[in-house]
């Protein structure tokens, strides 16, 4: 008998890597979305897909089949403006809550929740699974409200749900529109202002749905795994793309100082016109971080496969092209 998944977020840039790898591998998929989202690749699948509000627990609850072999948590509300953070609260924390009860309710029997390596304690280097969770402390609304779900997963562990936590680190390829996919284009395009001085640890969009389906059959109850791979900073992810586009690209990266000014340019210009900025003091504080993400214990235990700069970079720049983002 073929397993069964129930996945949030299944529009979007992981989601749609973990559909398509887990209709590849003959699961039997319900793939959860919002009313009047582009469905995309979910059109072109054999999944079935189920319409509803994650902040809505009938919703949740009516769409996640009983005893499902795998709930995979994957939707977020990735925004770096603080203009967005009741939205991304509710989103980020109330749905997670959400989603935790529907799987307890459906006596799911594996809960994958995707949270981000950003709840971990920066500062020091090398980040692993013993490093410190400070997320909860954080100025960014993106990464204490990931944190906070983080407890709500844990708690409901407590209550009987067999969960595990996966926190990817930097994540490019095929699928994405909104995350680096932005850089990407700009790079692509002629249009990069500047390259943040930044560096981090780049997961493959692909490798990190194939070890979020690792998690659901060989993760340890309990257990937090964090995706790393390619090591390089910024400068080496724009130098890729005007590799691959034949296309001059900065030399040099950006002043941090200068990159600051921006994002506080950001904030007020967020502040008089109610929308989000291109550039706002968060994102600027999570491009100027330099950890180095640790993934031994998902490679390990999980299969986890990292990926080569060059090829993640490749896959999404060849998709953003096809679909007609690159001109």
């Amino acid at each position: 008998m073929a397993r069964t998944a129930f996945v949030t977020g299944a529009t979007g840039f992981i989601g749609q890597n973990l559909v398509e790898q887990l209709a590849a591998a003959g699961w039997t998929v319900t793939a959860f979305h919002r009313p009047g989202a582009v469905l995309g690749l979910l059109e072109r699948l054999p999944v079935a897909r189920a319409e509803g509000d994650l902040l809505a627990p009938r919703d949740v609850r009516a769409a996640v089949p009983e005893g499902v072999d795998a709930v995979f948590h994957v939707a977020a509300d990735t925004s770096m403006w603080r203009g967005h953070r009741v939205r991304q609260a509710r989103v980020n924390v109330e749905g997670t809550r959400n989603v935790l009860a529907a799987s307890l309710g459906a006596r799911a029997k594996r809960f994958v929740h995707v949270s981000t390596w950003a709840t971990y304690d920066l500062s020091r280097g090398d980040v692993d699974e013993t490093s410190p969770q400070i997320g909860g402390r954080s100025p960014i609304g993106y990464v204490k409200t990931k944190y906070l779900a983080e407890l709500l997963v844990r708690t409901a562990g407590e209550r009987g749900l067999d969960a595990v936590i996966v926190n990817p680190a930097h994540i490019i390829g095929r699928y994405d529109r909104h995350n680096w996919a932005r850089l990407i284009v700009m790079a692509a395009t002629g249009r990069l202002p500047g390259v943040p001085p930044g560096a981090g640890s780049f997961a493959h969009g692909a490798a990190v749905a194939e070890a979020l389906i690792g998690a659901a059959e060989r993760g340890r109850r309990g257990e937090s795994y964090l995706l790393g791979g390619a090591d390089a900073s910024f400068l080496d992810v724009v130098r890729e793309v005007g590799r691959l586009a034949g296309r001059r690209v900065p030399r040099r990266t950006t002043p941090a100082a200068l990159l600051r000014l921006a994002g506080w340019l950001g904030a007020v210009q967020g502040a008089v016109t109610g929308r989000e900025p291109p550039v706002t003091p968060e994102g600027v504080a999570m491009a100027l971080a330099h950890a180095r993400i640790v993934s031994t214990k998902a490679e390990r235990e999980l299969g986890y496969k990292p990926a080569p700069l060059a090829a993640m970079v490749e896959d999404a720049y060849r998709w953003l092209k096809a679909e007609g983002l690159i001109r």
